[in-house]
């Protein structure tokens, strides 16, 4: 039985007591004179039944809350967790299989004294029945955040978790935090050795993230070695397996060295690059003499069009910007009256090629509505993305003829320009496109000179993202000044005012990349807005381990981009050898998900489709690749240091896996410690209560029938 109950009101609970008082007296004065008069006994039921049935549309209103704690007896139980993974096999001599089935053994034995329940770990938690403890230790990774996710929905009188592994995690996030929140002291078993063993292993891969066919572009490579210093080694770089570059290197004595490939990819699309470097013998393992990663090659030369409607400042810096960069292709079109421009170029094929417009001071006034609609079609007809900026000579007249496609609404058209400096919202920090050398990026930006804006009401759409507002003699004001758009396949980028070359001309002056830096990013972040495809299907990452789960999900939408939660989602994966064929479980909101595992290592490709109704919906495709490193092998050494730091830091305590023998005993006494008792509250929230509303409708309804039987109005 519950120990307590307590009743909680969203509003004070006098005034809903002062409603129930006021309501019963009206339904009193209701049937205080009937005509025609009926029996007292009818009339204190329907009293009753119109005052019960407004104070349940009371309790509604008040919203009412009945907490209810009760006391209930847990036995206190030790949770012990079994890495199932492969590096148990790892063989360092320190015989990591038989260490753990001699813990599992003992702590059998001990299951008398300590209650424990025992899990294995690793792609996922699994409960063992005691009679049945024996593992195979062939899991594909180890997750540490799983243990401690998954205990948070039990309800346990936890009075320890024991964890026994090599704390070589390869999956899952820092378990720590976590489990120091969670309050329980974790007893950690360390088996393997600690001690470095002679051995050489690709750390690391880092690259450009933007990577475009035919432009050379740097990939850094990290090597560690330990007792093979001075040692010449050949480093291969691979594009599908096929070698792309090779370099021979002498071990450096410092057990850490970088070299750089340089790599020219030669078209566009997703490609599986490897690093690999020779074995050498006497090494721990050679499973980390590998390292396999994918990357996503764009287009090369991004055609961008600059037009505009008179020559400016602005134009001049904006060009010269966007021609730094030597992965765009910039041309330009310039009007310097009706009909007459400034370069004696093809027109109408750049406009056709442009894959990214920057419209500055365009349209202006000698803009004729030809040469604007056909601007204004190449960007519509493709969902071509584009940047304008309200530099000297726009006509915001003419402009307002493309407001359907600008990320800014225009209203009533004002003469005159005010000095506004920009304000950055802290929401934006993180922005990319706002992002420069400075110390603080940021307060660079708040303290840029003035620039002209228009005192035109102009307003962001609701979709857009404001990036910057104005400031106005250090006042910030809730005038857009910066914005983006992102709607599907269609991206803009607004700057609201004219003169910004000031900006350039002042940081530059202290070696600030702002400028630069700000019209850079805006290419890359129009130029990487994908298409919004109805179907999108994608696997959890790209590189798995032997015996790991891949993990498939997909989002499904209709033509209006309305979820589909009833689709048909199906997918074939294939490899050089085998196919497979995997339907995809729908989990509401248009999202799917799934399973598969392979039996092989080896590249797979996969194309998946949604249908309904026989309709198909769309289609998507990737790559993934399984066992190209077995990561679990990777590492042959006992993480102490991260199985101490999470004992330490939940109040439990670390043992070496030939000595714990004492650990029996401290679970033992937790488990007499522990309190039996657990108080469980539990809520019930009375005005959420569908069936109160119902047997309102219901108390009412019963008192419109007695009324009608009673010949009443």
């Amino acid at each position: 039985m519950p120990e307590s109950f307590d009743l909680s009101f969203s509003f004070n609970a006098i005034y809903f007591f002062l409603a129930i008082i006021i309501l019963a007296g009206y339904a009193y004065y209701v049937y205080r004179y009937t005509i025609p008069q009926i029996a007292p006994a009818k009339k204190i039921l329907l009293v009753a039944l119109r005052s019960l049935a407004l104070i349940l549309i009371l309790f509604i209103i008040f919203e009412p809350i009945i907490t209810a704690a009760e006391k209930i007896i847990l036995e206190p139980v030790n949770l012990i967790f079994i890495d199932n993974s492969r590096s148990i096999k790892i063989e360092d001599g320190t015989n990591r299989i038989e260490t753990v089935n001699n813990f599992i053994s003992d702590a059998s034995t001990a299951n008398n004294d300590i209650n424990a329940e025992f899990y294995s770990f690793g792609n996922k938690l699994t409960k063992l029945h005691e009679d049945s403890l024996n593992l195979n230790f062939e899991e594909g990774v180890t997750n540490f955040a799983e243990i401690f996710s998954d205990l948070t929905s039990q309800e346990k009188n936890i009075s320890s978790i024991v964890i026994i592994s090599d704390g070589a995690a390869t999956a899952g996030s820092n378990p720590v935090f976590t489990a120091e929140k969670f309050g329980v002291p974790v007893y950690t078993i360390g088996v393997g050795d600690s001690s470095k063993r002679n051995d050489i292993e690709i750390r690391g891969v880092l690259y450009s993230e933007y990577i475009y066919a035919e432009t050379p572009t740097t990939i850094n490579v990290s090597i560690i070695n330990n007792g093979f210093d001075g040692k010449t080694e050949t480093v291969t770089l691979l594009e599908n397996d096929v070698q792309v570059d090779q370099q021979n290197i002498t071990l450096s004595s410092s057990g850490a060295q970088n070299i750089n490939f340089e790599y020219t990819p030669k078209s566009a699309g997703e490609k599986k690059l490897s690093v690999r470097i020779t074995n050498e013998e006497g090494e721990f393992t050679y499973e980390n003499n590998r390292k396999a990663f994918y990357i996503n090659v764009l287009s090369n030369k991004i055609k961008v069009l600059v037009v505009s409607g008179s020559p400016s400042p602005d134009l001049t810096f904006i060009k010269n910007s966007l021609k730094k960069d030597p992965n765009l292709s910039v041309n330009s079109i310039t009007q310097i009256a009706a009909d007459k421009y400034l370069e004696n170029n093809n027109r109408d094929g750049l406009i056709d090629s442009a894959e990214i417009f920057y419209l500055i001071g365009f349209p202006s006034r000698t803009t004729t509505n030809e040469f604007l609609r056909k601007i204004v079609n190449a960007i519509l007809s493709k969902n071509k993305p584009f940047f304008i900026s309200l530099a000297d000579g726009t006509d915001l007249n003419k402009l307002k003829e493309m407001e359907g496609i600008l990320p800014f609404t225009i209203g009533k058209i004002l003469p005159g320009y005010s000095e506004v400096q920009p304000h950055i919202p802290l929401i934006q920090s993180t922005n990319p496109l706002l992002q420069n050398n400075a110390n603080e990026p940021l307060t660079a930006w708040n303290n840029l000179p003035p620039v002209l804006q228009p005192n035109t009401e102009i307003n962001s759409r609701a979709e857009s993202e404001v990036l910057a507002i104005t400031k106005i003699n250090n006042i910030p004001v809730n005038r857009p000044l910066v914005l983006s758009r992102k709607i599907g396949s269609k991206s803009s980028l607004a700057v609201l005012a004219k003169d910004i070359w000031r900006w350039k001309l002042q940081t530059s002056t202290k070696n600030l990349n702002l400028f630069d830096n700000f019209i850079g990013q805006s290419v890359k972040w129009l130029n990487t807005s994908e298409d919004q495809k109805q179907v999108t299907i994608k696997t959890s990452k790209k590189l798995y381990s032997p015996g790991e789960e891949v993990e498939f999900s997909a989002q499904v939408y209709d033509e209006t981009f309305n979820p589909v939660s009833d689709a048909e989602v199906k997918i074939k994966i294939s490899s050089n050898d085998d196919n497979y064929e995997l339907t995809l479980n729908s989990i509401g909101s248009g999202l799917y998900e799934g399973k598969f595992q392979a039996g092989k290592s080896g590249d797979y490709s996969f194309t998946g489709s949604a249908k309904l109704q026989e309709k198909t919906l769309g289609s998507d495709d990737g790559r993934f690749n399984i066992g190209e490193v077995d990561i679990e092998m990777i590492n042959p050494v006992m993480d102490y240091e991260f199985l101490n730091l999470l004992a330490n830091r939940t109040g439990g305590k670390f043992f070496m896996g030939n000595d714990y023998r004492n650990l029996f005993s401290i679970l033992k006494e937790r488990n007499n410690q522990n309190s039996k008792e657990k108080i469980k509250v539990s809520e019930i929230e009375l005005w959420s209560n569908e069936w109160l509303l119902a047997l309102a409708i219901l108390l009412f309804a019963i008192e419109w029938f007695i009324r009608k039987r009673s010949g009443m109005l």
